[in-house]
């Protein structure tokens, strides 16, 4: 089952945006959908475990909070899908939370105490930078439209990637494990996303077709999330998470395959060179901690 638990992450969280981006939805429509039914496998297990049903008031409300900040990410990569397409708008996001959470790590939680592990670590940073620009390089007539609309979106998506970093700097200043807090986070990602839809008052696309479909993704969501955990415990946190994040690959590739986004042979060539960037930077900056 270790091989399950370490392969699975990277599996389900490649397949999510594909998934996601074949639902003909808004990204609020998706948002919705993907937080209701992680809420679903939140409440059904549960009953399952021991540690989740004693959580104090005080971590369940943090990670209730984490689960919100969560939102604000994720509705930045759905709404990149929507602008940029999935093989232009992973890479980035996924650049842009690896050096966000090695630098909270470094600046907060005392990560890369050696200079060795400084000087590798800020190697690994710099690599995952020139993998992120890499990914970003396109021509006109291609999936991602106009240069205003790219450089729009990139701006976005580095303003929510901010939500994807608090997201996952939170649960490592609780003493809670991630099985027990993943159900309070769950109930975060709901209540924020309903809080949006009132104040945006998008309150009826809670009934759309599109919203439904999209439950889908929240239990395809809570697959890669619930096997990361158990994978950390089983391999360790360096092999889980550089694993993991073969997921950009399966995702960015399967945009041009299966989604059909166009690329030039150029910016096929900077892409594939920026993914292994990334995937370099990402154990770089991992075996370092």
């Amino acid at each position: 089952m270790n091989i399950v638990y370490m392969l699975l992450p990277a599996l389900a969280w490649g397949i999510l945006p594909l998934a996601v981006a074949r639902i003909n939805g808004k990204p609020i429509n998706q948002i919705f959908g993907t937080t209701v039914g992680t809420l679903i496998v939140g409440l059904i297990t549960l009953p399952f475990i021991k540690a989740a049903t004693a959580l104090d008031g005080k971590t369940f409300l943090m990670a209730a909070l984490a689960g919100a900040f969560w939102v604000v990410g994720q509705l930045g990569q759905y709404t990149g899908y929507a602008k940029i397409g999935v093989s232009e708008t992973m890479p980035i996001s996924t650049g842009l939370q690896l050096i966000g959470t090695s630098l909270v790590g470094v600046v907060i939680f005392g990560e890369w105490a050696s200079t060795n592990a400084k000087i590798w670590g800020f190697i690994g940073i710099a690599l995952l930078i020139v993998g992120a620009i890499l990914t970003s390089v396109s021509d006109s007539g291609t999936s991602e439209g106009s240069e205003k609309n790219q450089v729009g979106t990139i701006i976005m998506l580095v303003c929510t990637t901010l939500g994807f970093i608090i997201y996952n700097a939170i649960p490592r200043a609780l003493s809670a494990s991630g099985l027990a807090i993943f159900f309070p986070e769950s109930v975060g990602m709901v209540v924020a996303v309903l809080i949006y839809l009132l104040f945006t008052k998008q309150m009826k696309e809670i009934k759309s077709k599109s919203s439904r479909q999209s439950l889908l993704a929240g239990f395809i969501f809570s697959i890669a999330a619930t096997t990361y955990i158990l994978s950390v415990k089983d391999n360790g946190v360096n092999t889980a998470f550089v694993v993991s994040q073969l997921s950009v690959v399966i995702s960015t590739l399967g945009g041009m395959i299966f989604l059909h986004e166009k690329k030039s042979k150029k910016a096929i060539f900077f892409t594939i060179t920026g993914l292994i960037l990334i995937f370099a930077g990402a154990i770089l900056t991992t075996i370092m901690h």
